[in-house]
């Protein structure tokens, strides 16, 4: 405002640089927030999940529950790229990660991921079963499960083949 008084009442000191910089920034700004992808919700982790959270074996779930837990822009769902080589993708309706829970299982970490997805069909993930925890990482097994028509839980859990 103070850019504007200035330079509509030929007063250029400070007024020029604000308004030559101020409005690429503020349209930057703009621009940024409307493609914002808002964080998935973390929910509470069991005492269990949160010791095994350090492991080493964890390294790779630990990166996963931090990239989907953060702001996000210039994409329209969590995990775009991924879901994009699985082939569980729909441009017109993608898959939204509605939440993340850390899991202890069988002495392990593992993860679980709530999707909305009602351009995938439930059956489409179930036949990219296999390939969704060897995708993540080796050594992980995904078992999936439909909680409510439109929704898919997808656990990533280590294989009982895997080393502790």
């Amino acid at each position: 405002m103070i850019g504007w008084v200035g330079y509509a009442t030929a007063n250029p000191n400070l007024s020029l640089p604000t308004i030559f910089y101020g409005i690429p920034i503020l349209l930057g700004g703009l621009a940024l927030k409307s493609s914002e992808l808002p964080p998935a919700s973390l929910l509470p982790a069991s005492a269990e999940a949160v010791a095994l959270r350090q492991a080493p074996a964890s390294q790779t779930l630990r990166k996963l529950v931090k990239d989907v837990t953060r702001w996000r822009y210039g994409q329209k769902a969590h995990l775009e790229s991924s879901l994009e080589t699985l082939k569980l993708w729909d441009e017109d309706a993608p898959p939204q990660l509605l939440s993340v829970e850390e899991l202890a299982a069988d002495g392990r970490y593992g993860v679980s991921l709530r999707f909305r997805c009602e351009g995938v069909p439930y059956q489409q993930w179930i036949a990219k079963q296999d390939r969704l925890g060897r995708f993540f990482d080796k050594g992980l097994r995904a078992e999936l499960s439909e909680p409510t028509r439109g929704e898919v839980l997808l656990q990533l859990l280590p294989s009982s083949s895997a080393s502790a």
